[in-house]
């Protein structure tokens, strides 16, 4: 007998005993008595349900309006996130926008979030998810969202000292490995030709490889060491998808990679590429969206990275103020380390702002 039927015969079986007591003129049914209201004895039928009953029609009245907003739009999915698809023919798979809460009001206690995709933000939520991403990194390694490397030959031309940049031999005193935020440089460099591949067609990064640049023991460094040709074109695709322009690549070996004693293009790259793999980001997006000091910046970047301290890069930015690069200070051995004071980069205390652009 169901839960229901059984308090419709509890209610008929209190009219009939308030109606003998009426007649009887006794009790708490006696005339001009105010008879007992009847949620005593319903209170009890409810404590006799089983409790998991109970608590299913206690989440249905919290939760119920959430399921039918998502009963309603089939895209929307209670605690789900969707994942993005497996890499396929060497391809690195593209990041989707992260998922974010639907509508203004909040979940309750106990319910199952519901999250959709889109543009659509939660008022007042952009000073919470930028707390959220200094305080908590999230494990964003992979920064070539999308990287298709096209088939033809990648066309590079020699890359020599000039005036402005002459052969500097010195001993080295320690690294830097340079990154560069990819949706700044495109927003200013897109339209040159050597930034073809990085910002044009589909192909989308985040964090991009600059290069590993040997530094001296003072306030110079050694370049252009020696003359060398044109990096090999294996070598180059190898590295293109860190590193997205041919003519970089070259640069890079050309200015720097010559100046580190055993090592060719090969074993360059792969060094570099090492360092720059195992490191991890926040949430650009969360920070993009509140106001951010490149001190801030900094240590959100150092608790993504054990081991990395906030004094062990250098943040760098336009004129504006818009975030252009991160320098990661090592030493002899590839170790972080505290940056030199003559390393320049951003004071603590300079805002600084984060172009998503796109994805």
């Amino acid at each position: 007998m169901g839960a229901r039927h059984l308090a419709r015969l509890g209610a008929h079986h209190q009219c009939a005993q308030r109606e003998r007591a009426h007649r009887a003129g006794r009790g708490a049914g006696a005339l001009g008595q105010r008879r007992p209201s009847p949620r005593p004895e319903r209170a009890a039928l409810v404590a006799r349900r089983p409790a998991r009953q109970r608590d299913r029609q206690v989440a249905r009245r919290r939760c119920g309006s959430h399921e039918r907003r998502a009963r309603r739009d089939p895209g929307h999915r209670l605690g789900e996130r969707r994942e993005p698809p497996p890499a396929v023919a060497g391809r690195v798979p593209p990041l989707r926008r992260a998922d974010r809460l639907v509508g203004g009001d909040a979940v309750p206690a106990g319910c199952a979030p519901l999250v959709r995709r889109g543009r659509r933000r939660v008022p007042g939520v952009r000073r919470i998810l930028a707390a959220a991403a200094l305080l908590a990194p999230a494990a964003a390694g992979a920064q070539a969202y999308r990287c298709d490397i096209p088939d033809q030959p990648l066309r590079v031309r020699p890359d020599l000292p000039t005036p402005a940049q002459p052969k500097r031999m010195l001993p080295i005193g320690g690294y830097t490995l340079a990154l560069t935020w990819s949706p700044q440089f495109c927003r200013e460099r897109g339209r040159d030709a050597s930034a073809r591949l990085q910002c044009r067609g589909r192909n989308s990064f985040g964090w991009t490889l600059h290069g590993l640049w040997p530094d001296g023991v003072g306030k110079q460094w050694p370049q252009y060491c020696k003359p060398t040709g044109l990096v090999p074109q294996p070598v180059i695709r190898a590295n293109l998808c860190a590193t997205p322009s041919p003519q970089l690549i070259q640069h890079e070996w050309a200015k720097h990679g010559t100046c580190m004693p055993g090592y060719d293009a090969s074993r360059y790259f792969n060094r570099a590429t090492s360092l720059y793999a195992r490191l991890r980001y926040p949430d650009m997006d969360a920070l993009s969206r509140a106001p951010l000091a490149a001190g801030a910046f900094a240590s959100a970047m150092a608790r993504a990275n054990p081991g990395l301290a906030a004094n062990m890069m250098r943040i760098t930015a336009t004129r504006d103020g818009w975030l252009d690069e991160v320098w990661v200070c090592l030493d002899r051995n590839f170790r972080y380390r505290r940056c030199p004071a003559h390393q320049g980069g951003l004071p603590a205390n300079a805002g600084l702002r984060v172009w998503r652009g796109r994805r």
